[in-house]
């Protein structure tokens, strides 16, 4: 009987051990995305928007699904700073890189700014993995540096590059460009410098898709990169590609990013869709709602990865702030939202800026500027349509019209002229505040909120997202799921 006993508890242990053992198991893949900007209502925008043209004669309201709202985990992050419970990009995103908390404006430094944090990314490659940071903005901005570099202020825009193209962490740098490729003008390109430190520079469409596992370390930049040096904006790209234009998405950056990394030991990826964020800080609904459903495309990229590899693969999807105060529901609709409303509008409000130049520099009349504001938006002065304009709809397009026709360097904005407008093209705004209402939408700020965030998760230790905690533990739980230890 003894000896039974003893055959059945070693039994037990056997299996316990192996159970262990597979709960141990570590992905091989991480896939870490970040949609600047992007909280709750961002989400929750896109998925109304999506399944309102979806289902068009539903009776009732019916959401749409993007590829990461189904995923098996949720969880939700507090996101305030060492400064401000409305944080900045550089706090946030060093926290999710590093696990520590910091000022707003820096990056990847203590408070005092003296001593630098150990990032994410170089525990991973210290692991054997390869590393990729991937954005849809400069490379040198505040989220995608937080995976690679340290200063004392994310304005540091060369010092940032250089750090990446001239330090180990990174096989694959992708997306926009640089802010300061010659720096203050004296110092090395960083295009050279790239080349000098071993990175193959691909700066066209044929180069990017054809990136490999041979391509060695990659710095990928877009060839029709648009304002402030970032990929164009999800709503134009996909105006400009019905005419014929081919331009790439973010999606594609995060597919030649595959093919670059994949390797025996695996790698990390962080891509950041940065502009959720831009089209956010400028209240331009439909833009948001266009790059929420691209940075979902990219998503989509790495979840058909995982399926490939459904053992090795865990991707988190989250944010590192809300930016706007949106808001769905607005005072003139009351309970009721129009989503399809958005789909009138075509074009960015960086887009339309460049029509409002054009209409300036020819002094064209209001009647003009109207004509245009329906080709791109659908708003008109038409009665008893959809998109018809109210008499102060019309008193208020004219007045930020008349400002929008005086020269940036001559314009005097009162206070209440500042916040209405909060520094944006004038009549720019005013469109987007108008088709924003009519849909049902509607924000609070030109700036970033103190929202919680949601995190996404499936794969392996998928599960540790779950719950209510703080940023810097989406460090902390990555490190425990990737087992590595600070």
């Amino acid at each position: 009987m003894k000896k039974w006993l003893l055959i059945a508890l070693a039994l037990v242990l056997a299996l316990s051990s192996v159970a262990m053992a597979e709960d141990a198991a570590t992905p091989k893949y991480v896939f870490m995305f970040i949609g600047d900007g992007m909280g709750n209502p961002q989400v929750a925008a896109t998925q109304y928007y999506l399944g309102s043209i979806e289902n068009p004669d539903s009776e009732f309201p019916v959401p749409g699904e993007l590829s990461f709202t189904d995923f098996p985990y949720l969880g939700m992050v507090t996101t305030y700073d060492a400064s401000s419970f409305c944080p900045d990009s550089a706090s946030t995103a060093t926290s999710m890189a590093s696990g520590e908390k910091t000022l707003s404006g820096v990056l990847n430094y203590d408070v005092n700014l003296e001593n630098s944090f150990k990032l994410i990314t170089e525990y991973a490659k210290e692991a054997g993995k390869k590393v990729g940071v991937i954005s849809s903005v400069s490379l040198d901005h505040a989220t995608p540096a937080a995976y690679y570099a340290k200063v004392p202020s994310r304005s540091q825009y060369y010092d940032i590059a250089v750090q990446g193209l001239t330090g180990t962490t990174l096989d694959y740098l992708a997306g926009g460009s640089f802010l300061k490729p010659d720096g203050d003008g004296t110092q090395e390109n960083l295009f050279e410098l790239a080349k000098a430190n071993g990175f193959t520079v691909a700066n066209t469409n044929e180069a990017i898709r054809a990136l490999d596992a041979n391509s060695g370390r990659v710095l990928a930049i877009d060839p029709n990169t648009a304002d402030s040096q970032s990929l164009n904006y999800e709503i134009d790209r996909v105006r400009k590609a019905a005419a014929g234009e081919d331009i790439l998405s973010l999606a594609d950056y995060v597919k030649a990013g595959i093919n670059v990394l994949d390797n025996e030991n695996g790698f990390f990826m962080m891509c950041e869709g940065g502009k959720i964020d831009w089209s956010g800080h400028a209240n331009d609904a439909a833009t948001s709602i266009h790059e929420t459903i691209a940075f979902s495309d990219a998503v989509q990229v790495a979840v058909d990865f995982a399926a490939e590899h459904p053992d090795e693969t865990l991707i988190i999807v989250t944010a590192d702030h809300e930016t706007g105060g949106m808001t769905i529901g607005f005072a003139t609709t009351a309970y009721d939202t129009h989503f399809t409303y958005l789909t009138n509008q075509t074009i960015s409000f960086t887009n339309f800026d460049a029509v409002i130049e054009q209409l300036r520099e020819q002094n064209a009349t209001f009647e003009d500027a109207m004509a245009e504001v329906t080709r791109y938006y659908g708003l008109t002065t038409e009665p008893d349509q959809d998109l018809s304009l109210t008499e102060a709809d019309v008193e208020s397009l004219k007045a930020a019209y008349e400002l929008s026709m005086i020269p940036k360097d001559e314009r005097k904005l009162g206070d209440e002229e500042a916040l209405l407008y909060g520094g944006y093209e004038p009549f720019s705004m005013a469109v987007s505040h108008i088709i924003n209402n009519k849909a049902g939408l509607s924000y609070t700020s030109y700036s970033h909120t103190g929202l919680q965030i949601p995190v996404y998760a499936m794969g392996v230790g998928a599960e540790a997202f779950s719950g209510l905690y703080d940023n810097t533990d989406i460090f902390n739980r990555t490190m425990d799921v990737m087992g590595l230890t600070k």
